[in-house]
């Protein structure tokens, strides 16, 4: 059964579901975590204290609502829409990230936050 994990911010709860890499269980075993994230287009990103390395599924063309880390920024990074790199629509990370999950439902709200926010994240499995 995948992981759930919560993120929480200025009175937005938004649920996620966490893929089973190893870049997603090295998240899971930080968590519960606060970190501050800056806005970059239509995604967040923050330095979570992550050292990964590139795994093979790593890329740059994202989906709305999906989560991943950023081998070369230790970030945590939320893709809600376009990025200054984006060739359209389509969320597009400035390199090449570990896709590690999903938000669950509607990721409108994220687009009406400022361009810091602390986040927290925290385990919804026991």
């Amino acid at each position: 059964m995948p992981e759930k994990i919560r993120l929480v911010t200025a009175g937005l709860i938004l649920n996620a579901e966490l893929n089973d890499t190893p870049s997603a269980r090295k998240l899971l075993a930080k968590l519960p975590l606060e970190i501050p994230m800056t806005r970059w287009g239509e995604e967040y990103y923050g330095n979570a204290g992550l050292v990964v390395e590139a795994e093979p599924g790593a890329r740059t063309e994202m989906a709305i609502g999906e989560l991943a880390v950023w081998p070369d920024g230790s970030a945590f990074c939320i893709f809600f829409g376009p990025t200054p790199v984006s060739r359209g629509t389509e969320p597009r990370a400035y390199s090449n990230v570990n896709p590690i999950g999903r938000i669950l439902r509607d990721v409108e709200g994220l687009a009406d936050l400022g361009g810091t926010i602390r986040m927290r994240l925290e385990r919804l499995n026991p």
